[in-house]
């Protein structure tokens, strides 16, 4: 960038610039990132764009963290967006800051730290050559495995520079950087921390407090200046391994993640998240009920008994499944030839591939089967959105005409103009598609669904019944008798009257 162009290329000019000494040779990452976020909070900015639903929990406990120099962790259960909001530092650096040029840690030209700088310096003085380090390359982030050493982490002897440069093996310049030095003057991320080996945890220790790590076999110790952040997920303290306790001592902040708190949130967070806009001749249109209901299942399946608790439910599996209902929907717009394309229900079934492995089971759901579970969390869901808009509704005409002896087996590839002849046919049906916002000159993709869904409501509250073999028709008498006298099995003495 032509910006870049004009920062200062030597030490000297580098003195005379707007980045002098006094005002840059001992500010800290921790002092920089404060004194960027003052900014931003001052100027109104927003410091987390595209983060929902954190702004009144999370994201004021993580401002008091940065103000107060603190290393912090993201604690919560997956899909709770701790990667993403960590990687989002970087926004609160400055946008570019000087290092040595050619320095494997980024040294600080005003206070280097390792021996090639230190050298250089003394030998070039203002000459010595500056780069330039912009704020994406400041950020370090590791994956804690089992199998991370001391070495990786921190560093260790490399004998294979020492015999290329003719160096004594015991000499501090043929050290090999390891993850933490190379991170030096920027922000250093490691995700899912408990994984990380107890040992090699305990070799975070003096970073965290005393500000620098001691290479092994060394007596040199490199002064190094970073934020740490970590994130963990509850389950991994007692499933794989723990945060070891002199280590949680050390941590500044522990920032509790959650998921939505609201449907509303959660749709939000998944329309955000979604691949919803698609390269394709047809148009989509999801309707709120179909985004209600997919963000419903989620709340459900967090509430199950039936769902592990410790391991949560993703946000992961609104997104994934209210992606495979429009893909569903656009499958069978294509194939029948029309130019909207618009979710059903029964989409939403045929996005069980999306939830189920997204579902971690206790002992009870495993007997019942991954399908099931499934089934009538999509179904409960189905429930409980229909009582949002046909709560005290009457739809004893509907259900009078299966009682009758009426049935409809809908087709998912057919076409929506012949669904919506078929459901016109049942008495009082599409009448109450009005509830959902529609008239009768919306297009047939749209009614149809709207149509299915008032069906779906009524078969999620037993008052039609629905199988593979006969699609939708009317409920036992037998079993809605007894369920209206508490499951005794007494036959009440008179009609049972929809409303």
């Amino acid at each position: 960038m032509k910006a870049t162009l004009e920062l200062p290329r030597s030490l000297g000019a580098l003195r005379q610039s707007h980045f002098s000494e006094s005002e840059f040779g001992d500010r800290s990452v921790k002092d920089e990132l404060r004194k960027n976020l003052i900014c931003k909070i001052q100027r109104g900015e927003s410091l987390f764009p595209g983060i929902l639903g954190y702004e009144d929990t999370v994201v004021p406990q993580i401002i008091n963290a940065i103000l107060s120099r603190h290393n912090f962790i993201l604690l919560g259960l997956r899909g709770q967006a701790k990667t993403r909001l960590i990687r989002m530092l970087t926004a609160l650096l400055d946008e570019a800051v000087p290092y040595v040029e050619g320095c494997e840690i980024h040294d600080n030209p005003y206070r280097p730290i390792c021996r090639r700088c230190l050298d250089l310096i003394a030998a070039k003085g203002a000459d010595t050559p500056i780069a330039w380090l912009h704020r994406d390359h400041r950020y370090v982030e590791k994956l804690a495995t089992p199998d991370v050493t001391i070495a990786d982490m921190i560093g260790d002897i490399d004998p294979i520079k020492a015999a290329r440069r003719g160096q004594d093996i015991s000499d501090e310049l043929t050290v090999h950087y390891g993850l933490l030095p190379r991170a030096n003057r920027g922000i250093f991320a490691i995700n899912e921390l408990p994984d990380l080996a107890g040992k090699i945890q305990v070799g975070l220790f003096n970073i965290m407090q005393e500000g620098d790590v001691q290479i092994k076999g060394y007596p040199v110790r490199l002064p190094l200046d970073l934020m740490l952040v970590f994130t963990a997920n509850p389950e991994d303290y007692t499933a794989r391994g723990k945060i070891i306790t002199p280590l949680k001592d050390r941590i500044g902040s522990e920032i509790r993640t959650h998921y939505p708190a609201t449907l509303d949130q959660g749709i939000a967070i998944t329309e955000q998240e979604a691949w919803l806009e698609r390269d394709t001749a047809l148009q989509v249109r999801v309707p709120d009920y179909i985004r209600q209901v997919v963000e419903q299942l989620a709340f459900l399946a967090r509430e199950d008994k039936r769902v592990d608790k410790r391991s949560g439910v993703s946000q992961r599996l609104p997104i994934s499944v209210l992606e495979n209902v429009v893909s569903n929907a656009e499958r069978r717009a294509l194939k029948s030839h029309e130019s909207l394309a618009v979710p059903r229900i029964l989409d939403v079934y045929s996005a069980l591939p999306a939830v189920t492995g997204k579902l971690e089971l206790e002992y009870e759901g495993e007997l019942k089967g991954g399908d099931a579970v499934a089934r009538e969390l999509i179904r409960s869901a189905v429930g409980k959105i229909y009582d949002q808009y046909f709560e005290g509704a009457n739809v004893g005409q509907i259900i009078q005409w299966f009682d009758l002896g009426g049935s409809l087996k809908l087709d998912e590839n057919v076409d929506s103009s012949t669904m919506v002849k078929q459901l016109a046919g049942i008495q009082g049906l599409m009448e109450k598609t009005k509830a959902l916002g529609l008239t009768a000159n919306e297009p047939d993709a749209l009614r149809a669904s709207a149509a299915e869904f008032i069906l779906e409501g009524l078969h999620a509250h037993r008052r039609i019944s629905r199988n593979e073999e006969r699609g939708f028709a009317a409920e036992e008498k037998q079993r809605r008798e007894q369920r209206e006298e508490g499951g005794r099995g007494e036959r009440p003495n008179f009609r049972r009257q929809y409303n």
